[in-house]
């Protein structure tokens, strides 16, 4: 608040010009909406639907890329860390829901006619 005071003084000190112009725009204007402001939802109940398929694919990713514990420490097994299925389809399934919930976020709704 008192960067506020001090940076109006300093204006109005050094820029004597503008003070008409920081004195309208400081004044109340009167709020009466020229337009019918209903709300409406962002995305359409199509949109959602996209988005939870794009989370369960990125869960499924997820779910896929867990595991390759061993259950003795001092012994590492290279076929379950780096499988196929961790290191090449999990990832493919995370990005493939990535690019489905830009796309669900991006869809324009169809227009009722």
């Amino acid at each position: 608040m008192g960067f506020i005071f001090i940076f109006s003084l300093l204006t109005f000190h050094y820029f004597p010009i503008l003070h008409p112009l920081i004195i309208s725009m400081a004044e109340k204007k009167s709020s009466t909406p020229s337009k019918d402001t209903r709300s409406f939802p962002i995305f359409e109940k199509e949109n959602y639907l996209w988005m939870l398929g794009g989370i369960a694919i990125m869960a499924i990713g997820l779910l896929l890329m867990v595991g390759g514990k061993s259950d003795d420490p001092n012994q590492f097994h290279p076929e379950q860390v780096y499988s196929t299925t961790r290191i090449t389809i999990a990832p493919i399934l995370i990005i493939t829901g990535l690019v489905v919930e830009c796309f669900a976020i991006f869809r324009k709704p169809k227009t009722k006619e």
